[in-house]
């Protein structure tokens, strides 16, 4: 169980940094983070890649459409919880041609599968290594940390629904 939590937590950071990266390259007006927690963690990009590392061993092509569609699955599952449960939208792909009710769009459908494989590929062997060298108690101190952390920001956006303030409330 302790790889799983490492495998989302190293994941959820790197997804951090790409939607970093992503609102730098495209200049976006709204430059802040497009996570949930406090913590600089996007869970939908751990979660997303959970979902394709319990698909069975492939590659290739089949790697980028199956890995492609799982994460988009799980994006899309994320934004209803969002919409549903906090009243939030956490991104809008309404003005993206091939998107289902601005929550998924062919073209971010296309973008998962190719990170999917690179991901697979390049990153999952040093996060298995990483993974398999953390003692169990450090694996608890930060699921304690994690779990406050997600408590206090589904609090917050529970309690006040303003998605931009929490963006800015710890990382500009």
């Amino acid at each position: 169980m302790a790889p799983l939590l490492w495998y989302f937590w190293i994941y959820s950071f790197l997804g951090w940094l790409v939607e970093l990266v992503f609102a730098a390259a495209t200049r976006s007006e709204d430059r802040r983070r497009r996570c949930l927690l406090f913590l600089p963690l996007c869970p939908v990009y751990g979660l997303g890649m959970l979902a394709v590392l319990v698909l069975p061993p492939m590659g290739g092509l089949e790697l980028v459409v199956s890995g492609g569609l799982a994460a988009t699955a799980v994006e899309y599952a994320y934004h209803w919880a969002g919409e549903q449960f906090l009243s939030v939208r956490f991104w809008d792909y309404r003005q993206v041609p091939g998107n289902l009710r601005g929550r998924v769009c062919l073209p971010f459908t296309l973008a998962w599968g190719l990170l999917v494989w690179a991901a697979v590929r390049f990153v999952q062997p040093g996060a298995e290594a990483l993974a398999a060298g953390v003692p169990a108690w450090l694996t608890y101190v930060c699921l304690l940390v994690f779990t406050a952390d997600l408590v206090c920001s589904l609090w917050f956006l529970r309690v006040t629904g303003d998605l931009r303030g929490m963006r800015g409330a710890v990382f500009p």
